[in-house]
């Protein structure tokens, strides 16, 4: 454990897979409250994050605050690209029909650590939290790259997109469609490792690699 003098600083649970899937419920609701997603979305989403957890270098950070540390605000979660992967094809086809080289596609699409999740309770957004959970995971993968989609916002102006310009992340694809979601994507990248100084120190960090612990 490493801890820092600021007091508010969060708490970062580094989440096994068994300790996820033991959480899922308050881990969902921090999903829908952050999408505004209506409730009983939990229900269907359950079963594929799930899954999500059993996938090659799956890796996952909660967060809660200190006065309140068995309560989970964010949650960031990602695994290993593979070209088996729906998010992974998806990509492929978008990255082709806005008329990337199969060179191009195949250097992006090779190496790159998919960033499936990252969300923050909307009453405690603001506090750096989103930041911290993304730096934690991010700050030890080996992948070449990491990827990620996110919705289209008038002018990129919402706190997700400020975040990830802000992280340096670039655009790969735009205004894409994913199957069975109506709503305009975009996919963004940057490589890896992180600049040393994208990867802040105040907060405090537990890791819980046999799963025995409470985001």
């Amino acid at each position: 454990m490493t801890t820092d003098p600021c007091q508010d600083a969060p708490i970062l649970t580094e989440l096994s897979p068994a300790d996820f899937r033991a959480h899922l419920p308050s881990l969902l609701t921090v999903y829908v409250a952050a999408m505004r997603y209506p409730r009983g979305t939990e229900y269907h989403r359950a079963p594929m994050w799930s899954e999500h957890s059993a996938r090659a270098g799956w890796q996952a950070f909660a967060a809660s605050l200190p006065e309140d540390p068995d309560t989970v605000v964010g949650i960031a979660y990602g695994y290993r690209g593979d070209t088996r992967q729906w998010w992974h094809q998806q990509v492929r086809a978008g990255m082709r029909h806005s008329g990337r080289s199969p060179e191009e596609i195949d250097r992006v699409l090779s190496d790159y650590f998919e960033l499936t999740e990252l969300h923050v309770r909307p009453d405690m957004q603001g506090r750096r939290i989103g930041e911290l959970l993304l730096s934690a995971l991010l700050r030890e993968r080996t992948e070449a790259a990491v990827l990620l989609s996110t919705p289209e916002v008038p002018g990129e102006d919402n706190r997700a997109w400020r975040l990830y310009r802000r992280f340096g992340f670039q655009d790969v694809v735009r205004r894409f469609v994913f199957t069975g979601d109506a709503r305009p994507f975009a996919v963004l990248g940057r490589s890896l490792p992180l600049e040393p100084d994208l990867v802040p120190h105040h907060h405090h960090t537990i890791g819980d690699p046999d799963g025995s612990g409470t985001p």
